[in-house]
């Protein structure tokens, strides 16, 4: 009995090891990357992924080492927002199929909405220059416009990756 609880307490620590590696993203190949991305649990791909982003605007911003760990906070605090605001709006209509009324009101909520975003960057523009300057605000969200500007591209070369059909815009 004491043999087979003790296997399992290896097998188990093996798996929680197995979970928790680290790995040296810079030295993988693409083709690495992607094959331990796809094992990843979607929690854990979602993690990883808003931990690259977080580095990725940590780094392009130059923030302060003593400032990265309440920016970081706040940006996710931020980003979060903006997708609780959008997630407002659905977008999945054709507007052609729409009647005056209907189309009236779309327009209408997507301007709110618009609003909703612009005033939530607004709160956290503020916010943010209370740790990091107001240049590297002003280059955080340029090249946040950059990233979805990219990210339309792709979704037009049909690159999207999701296997889902481009969005329509209102």
């Amino acid at each position: 009995m004491k043999k087979i609880l003790f296997t399992l307490l290896i097998i188990c620590g093996f798996g929680l090891n197995a979970q928790k590696t680290e790995y040296d993203w810079k030295k993988m190949d693409p083709k690495q990357r992607k094959e331990v991305i796809n094992n990843l649990s979607p929690e854990e791909r979602k993690t990883l992924l808003t931990q690259f982003r977080n580095n990725m605007v940590l780094d392009n911003l130059d923030v302060d080492p003593k400032d990265k760990a309440e920016f970081t906070n706040m940006y996710n605090e931020y980003i979060e927002n903006q997708k609780k605001i959008k997630s407002q709006f659905d977008s999945n209509f054709n507007p052609e199929t729409l009647s005056d009324e209907e189309a009236k009101a779309k327009l209408q909520q997507s301007f709110d909405v618009g609003q909703k975003l612009l005033d939530n960057r607004k709160k956290y523009a503020e916010k943010m220059q209370t740790v990091i300057p107001c240049q590297k605000v002003l280059k955080l969200f340029q090249s946040e416009g950059m990233m979805r500007d990219k990210m339309n591209e792709k979704k037009q070369n049909g690159e999207n990756g999701r296997g889902s059909r481009p969005r329509q815009n209102p």
